[in-house]
């Protein structure tokens, strides 16, 4: 049997769209989520494999274009360039997010194909929005109405603030985005569609095995949609941008970009695979079934329907093929002083700019502290800056410059721990481990463990002798650092990674009863710095003495 440790990881963040770059919004949903995972898994020996790509066959790139007089092409490449520096500079260790060619079309079409040759996509005609004087199809991010569940505005497909899904005519009052003045009318359209309904029985079976892995504000979606006649999904779209649909009952049309999502999932995985010298004979071999790969995903509460639904009974359509996920982690909306992160409206903080005036540590610290994991929360650069120094890099630093003064004049001869040292080190990790594994996961608590274990140990090394007077007080100590620097490592990716030279760092198994270690080496922790000039000088200085 293959043992947790051995079973691969596979860790899919949603798709993002190349219509702009990653805000603080996105970084502190899904992408900084499925890193601190990734990172958890690997540090625990998994053999993990998180990856992404962009997904540029939304229509939302062709309305972003059109507001900022681009061609659709020009501004996916100009978006997919931002959005790797900005994965890159916030440490998201997903690696590089891989083109999107030909190898990556056909990956969709032989998906897409499959699913035709056996029948599971039906014929119909429906009404969807039309733009009178554009003379096209308003689909997605083409076309705003209100949602006909919640009443909102809502673009089509699904609706941002209830998350249930409004294809074809159901929106009400519909305009275009691309010309607000532009009269919509509707007209008939022949498409293929996946038709959920047939599917109710599985997706019924599904959530109810996997009902604690997913967070209350999204199970009680998935209830909702599933309360009612679940939705034909389209799979072909008469529009003039993304991936040509391959079947002889839709010329012209394009695949629903929606429909790429899984596909495109596969892709990024076989990418990441290569990346890490792993070959294999097919792109989707790693997804299939037999592999027994762990699979999470990690997005918005918005894609519910999407990620958590459509592309669910998408590898459901491919019968016993594909694993299915495991886990789908769901955040809420991050706002910017209390109101909605907006690109069109320019309200946004991108992480060139975090990263410009504080060190990443800090950044990540503070997203994962005031994530929105189950509800909507705020983002403030003033809050950042004093959240950090008071309740991190303050306590941070006292402790290390006390650790500086116990360990003066000692050498590196490992000290001898108590069995008392050993259990707080245990129970340090055991908090830690909760926080980490699924379904428990929570960025915002690993944080606080993070911050309320720093404020206990800098409070006790101030009532600890030197070296000196008593190594088995120092002992206990320097034990429970190391595992405060594994349990802060996957969020604090790199003042621990100082602080131990690189090596790594791994929380010890939930049922151990203390640490195994009898003697840990002496260890001194690097300073945290405040602000990114501050780190950039010590960086320098750093440098200077090597």
């Amino acid at each position: 049997m293959t043992s947790r440790a051995d079973r691969p990881v596979i860790i899919i963040a949603a798709t993002p769209t190349p219509n702009g770059d990653l805000h603080a919004g996105h970084l502190a949903g899904p992408y900084l989520a499925a890193d601190v995972y990734a990172r958890y898994r690997r540090a625990g020996g998994a053999p993990v494999l998180y990856s992404t790509c962009t997904d540029d066959s939304q229509t939302y790139v062709v309305s972003t274009a059109h507001r900022r007089d681009l061609a659709p092409g020009e501004l996916c490449e100009m978006a997919t360039a931002a959005i790797q520096r900005s994965m890159t500079s916030m440490g998201i260790s997903a690696g590089f997010l891989p083109p999107i060619d030909e190898r990556y079309r056909a990956t969709v079409l032989d998906f897409v194909r499959a699913l035709h040759a056996t029948g599971r996509f039906r014929r119909r005609t429906v009404r969807l929005p039309y733009a009178e004087r554009a003379g096209r199809y308003l689909v997605d991010g083409l076309v705003k109405g209100e949602c006909p569940v919640c009443l909102a505005e809502s673009c089509g497909g699904s609706c941002e603030g209830c998350g249930h899904p409004n294809h074809f005519d159901q929106l009400i009052n519909p305009r275009s985005t691309l010309d607000p003045d532009d009269p919509v009318g509707y007209r008939e359209a022949t498409i293929l569609v996946l038709p959920m309904e047939e599917y109710r029985d599985r997706l019924v079976a599904h959530y109810r095995q996997h009902a604690d892995q997913w967070r209350p504000h999204s199970r009680q979606l998935i209830e909702e949609i599933l309360a009612r006649p679940l939705p034909d999904v389209p799979v072909t779209v008469p529009t003039g941008w993304g991936v040509p649909a391959p079947f002889p009952e839709t010329p012209g049309q394009m695949l629903y970009p929606w429909i790429e999502a899984m596909p495109a999932s596969m892709y990024s995985t076989w990418c990441a695979a290569r990346e890490q010298g792993i070959e294999t004979d097919a792109v989707d071999e790693l997804w299939r079934a037999e592999r027994g790969a762990q699979l999470v995903q990690f997005h918005g509460f918005d894609n519910v329907y999407f990620w958590g639904m459509v592309d669910l009974v998408l590898l459901m359509a491919h019968g016993e093929r594909y694993v299915l996920p495991d886990a789908n982690v769901c955040n809420e909306f991050y706002e910017l002083d209390n109101e909605k992160f907006s690109t069109s409206r320019n309200h946004v903080i991108g992480s060139d700019e975090l990263v410009r005036d504080f060190p990443r540590d800090l950044i990540r610290f503070y997203l994962a502290l005031t994530g929105p994991e189950h509800q909507r929360t705020n983002f403030s650069r003033t809050a950042l800056r004093s959240v950090t120094s008071q309740r991190l890099v303050q306590p941070w630093n006292a402790l290390a410059d006390r650790l500086d003064l116990l360990l003066r004049g000692g050498d590196a001869t490992p000290l001898r721990v108590s069995d008392g040292g050993r259990r707080r080190a245990a129970a340090m990790s055991q908090r830690f481990r909760l926080c980490y594994e699924l379904p428990t996961l929570s960025l915002h608590r690993a944080a606080d463990v993070i911050v309320s274990q720093l404020d206990r140990l800098e409070r006790l090394s101030r009532t600890v002798p030197a070296r000196a007077d008593h190594e088995g007080a120092v002992a206990d100590l320097l034990l429970q650092v190391q595992a405060l620097l594994a349990g802060a490592a996957p969020i604090l990716i790199d003042i621990t990674r100082a602080a131990t030279a690189g090596g790594r760092l791994t929380l010890p198994a939930v049922d151990d009863v203390g640490w195994s270690s009898e003697r840990v080496a002496p260890i001194r922790l690097p300073r945290l710095s405040s602000t990114a000039a501050e780190d950039r000088c010590a960086d320098q200085l750093a440098g200077v003495a090597g």
